[in-house]
C-alpha cells in the first residue's frame, strides 16, 4: 500500500461521477421543460420513496430542518409542549422544536450511539407531548421501547430520520414508526442531492394534507391561502436528481454494509476503541451505515496520525452534544454519558469513493498507531 496517498473524508467533486450520464439527462429534462417548481418530477420522486419506504405519503421538502418544524406544526405541536430527543444530534434537531413553538429537553445516548429509551423517558414530565428519537448514522433506535413510553404517556412520535434513509428495526424503516418522519438529502448523506432537500413521510392523511399546505404557503389545491405556512418544496433538479439516484440505492447500502464489515473485521481486538454494531449482529436491526463512527482512545492523536497519513475523519458536530451550546436555553442538564462518548467519537472514510484498498489502508494505519510502529 501506498505511503502517500489521499482518502478525504468525502469526496463531493465526486458526487456527480455516480451514475453521470443519467443523471445529467434527467437534469437536462427538468431544464428543457423550464419545469423547476411542483411539477412531475417532485410527484414521481415522491412516489416511487414512499413506495421504497411502504409508507403512503412522502412530501419533498426545501431541506431536512424545515422537514422537521413542518412535521412538528403538522402532528399538533402548541407553544410550550416539550419535546424529548438525544443530545447527540445536530442543533438542526433542537432548531427545529424552537422553531416550531415547543421547548427542547435532552436526554442521553445509548452504548450504540443511539437515543436512549430509559434516558428518554426519565425526561418526561406533565408538559411533555413528542419524543423525538434520532435515527442516527444509518441506523435505527430500539423503536418498540420507544413507542412504549409513547404509549404509556399518551405522547406522540416524530422521527429525526434524516442519517437513516433504508435503515430498519424489526423489518420496519426508520421515519414510519410514529406520526410523521423527515429525510434530509444533504449531499454527503446515503441519498443525496447537489444541494439541500428533504422530504417528510407520514401514513397519516390529515397529517399529510397538513404537511403539504405547509410546505407551499399555507395554499390549498384550489390556491387559496388557509393557513400560516412556508416557502418549502424541494426543487424539480433536486427531485430528478434524488428519483434517479434512488434506482440504485440498494446497490449503495449493500456496498456501505460491506465497508463496515472490512472495518469490523480489521479492527475487532483493538482494545482502544470501540466499534459501532456490524451489519449481522443484531436481527432487529438492519443497518446502512451513514456514517462509520468509532469511539478511540487518545482520539485526537489518533486523529492528527491518520491525517499525516493522508486520511480524513471527522468528528462530528465539532465533538459538541447539544448540551454544549451554552448559549442555547437547555438548562442545567448533565449528561455523563453523551460527555465521555462524544470525547471519544471519531468517524472514519464511509461513502461509496472508498475502495477496499482505501479501506485496508485506514484499518493499518490505525492499529499501527495504537503499536506505536
Amino acid at each position: 500500500m501506498a505511503a502517500n496517498r489521499s482518502i478525504p473524508f468525502f469526496n463531493y467533486p465526486m458526487l456527480i461521477k455516480q451514475n453521470e450520464a443519467a443523471v445529467r439527462a434527467r437534469m437536462e429534462n427538468v431544464l428543457a421543460r423550464g419545469a423547476f417548481i411542483l411539477q412531475s418530477d417532485l410527484v414521481e420522486f415522491e412516489t416511487n420513496l414512499a413506495k421504497f419506504l411502504n409508507v403512503k405519503h412522502a412530501i419533498g421538502v426545501a431541506n431536512g430542518t424545515d422537514g422537521l418544524i413542518i412535521a412538528l406544526r403538522a402532528a399538533g405541536i402548541q407553544p410550550g409542549d416539550e419535546v424529548i430527543l438525544p443530545a447527540h444530534t445536530f442543533v438542526a434537531t433542537a432548531a427545529a422544536v424552537h422553531f416550531a413553538g415547543g421547548k427542547p429537553v435532552l436526554c442521553e445516548c445509548g452504548p450504540d450511539h443511539m437515543t436512549d429509551p430509559a434516558s428518554m423517558e426519565r425526561a418526561v414530565t406533565a408538559k411533555t407531548k413528542f419524543l423525538m428519537p434520532v435515527q442516527l448514522n444509518g441506523r435505527t433506535c430500539d423503536m418498540d421501547a420507544i413507542r412504549e413510553i409513547a404509549q404509556k404517556h399518551q405522547l406522540t412520535i416524530v422521527e429525526d430520520a434524516a442519517q437513516a434513509l433504508g435503515s430498519k428495526f424489526n423489518g420496519q424503516f426508520a421515519g414510519t414508526f410514529g406520526a410523521a418522519g423527515m429525510f434530509s438529502f444533504y449531499p454527503a448523506k446515503v441519498l443525496g442531492c447537489f444541494g439541500d432537500g428533504g422530504a417528510i413521510v407520514t401514513n397519516d392523511d390529515n397529517i399529510a394534507e397538513k404537511i403539504h399546505l405547509l410546505r407551499e404557503h399555507g395554499r390549498n389545491k384550489e390556491g387559496q391561502v388557509v393557513t400560516w405556512g412556508l416557502n418549502s418544496r424541494l426543487d424539480n433538479i433536486h427531485a430528478a436528481v434524488l428519483d434517479e439516484q434512488l434506482k440504485q440505492y440498494p446497490k449503495v447500502i449493500a456496498r456501505r454494509r460491506q465497508i463496515a464489515s472490512f472495518y469490523q473485521e480489521g479492527l475487532s481486538g483493538l482494545p482502544q476503541i470501540s466499534l459501532p454494531p456490524a451489519p449481522n449482529k443484531d436481527k432487529r436491526h438492519f443497518d446502512i451505515y451513514q456514517n462509520f463512527e468509532i469511539e478511540a482512545d487518545r482520539r485526537d492523536e489518533l486523529r492528527a496520525y491518520l491525517s499525516d497519513k493522508g486520511i480524513g475523519t471527522l468528528v462530528q458536530w465539532g465533538g459538541k452534544a447539544l448540551h454544549h451550546f451554552k448559549d442555547l436555553d437547555f438548562g442545567n442538564v448533565e449528561l455523563p454519558v453523551t460527555d465521555r462518548m462524544m470525547a471519544r467519537f471519531l468517524m472514519l472514510p464511509m461513502n461509496m469513493f472508498v475502495s477496499d484498498d482505501d479501506v485496508a489502508y485506514v484499518i493499518d494505519s490505525i492499529r499501527r498507531f495504537y503499536s506505536g510502529k
